[in-house]
């Protein structure tokens, strides 16, 4: 597929991925990833905070037991307490006493788990909230913006979840790549540093998409 050319621009990384050993049995590896909120040594247990809250440990105990890197839900801090209060309060760091790393998902997942409050549509994501049926539209934009606020150290991007039992599915992603493709290219050529260029114009020649004419 050709598209527009492109030329990448080098620029700093504010991650680092630092392979310290591997098993040459396995191929496991024993790795030291740089975050903005410090290194955290790979593999690891990511303990899941959901709301910002780890039940049953403090941050404090958490912290004693070497863990650097924790999970928050973007889809439930956007409903609580929001995303005007986490912007108020300055993150879900501040707001949960953490000063490590934070991993946020997209939200996708509720669109599995909330399937019944959820309704997918070329827009993005329609929720009902769970505690007083609220509507929330969660677009791919939407969500790198929560967890923007959250304060996050790891993002991801919302995709449409596939559904393995509904062959149907199918031909609408295949409808919906083009458009994938007009957006990844107005936010490449926006200059926006967090699109890491290199690293995605290597993704996607992987996948047989070359970028130059």
């Amino acid at each position: 597929m050709a598209s527009e050319s492109f030329t990448p621009v080098s620029m700093p990384s504010a991650l680092r991925f630092d392979l310290l050993a591997r098993c040459s049995t396995t191929k496991a590896r024993a790795a030291n990833l740089t975050l903005p909120h410090g290194p955290v040594q790979l593999p690891l247990f990511m303990p899941v905070a959901t709301q910002a809250s780890l039940k049953g440990l403090t941050p404090e105990q958490l912290e004693a037991t070497g863990c650097r890197l924790c999970l928050n839900n973007t889809y439930h801090l956007g409903l609580k307490p929001g995303q005007e209060v986490l912007d108020k309060i300055g993150g879900a760091h501040k707001l949960q006493g953490w000063k490590h790393n934070i991993l946020t998902d997209s939200g996708g997942f509720q669109m599995v788990s909330l399937l019944k409050l959820a309704q997918i549509t070329e827009q993005g994501v329609r929720f009902l909230s769970p505690h007083d049926g609220t509507p929330m539209l969660l677009t791919p934009e939407h969500s790198i913006n929560l967890q923007n606020t959250i304060g996050s150290d790891i993002i991801m991007q919302l995709d449409d979840v596939l559904v393995t039992t509904s062959p149907d599915h199918a031909p609408i992603l295949e409808d919906r790549y083009p458009e994938f493709l007009k957006q990844f290219f107005k936010d490449l050529h926006a200059g926006d540093k967090s699109m890491y260029p290199d690293w995605a114009v290597e993704a996607l020649k992987t996948v047989g998409v070359d970028l130059m004419e």
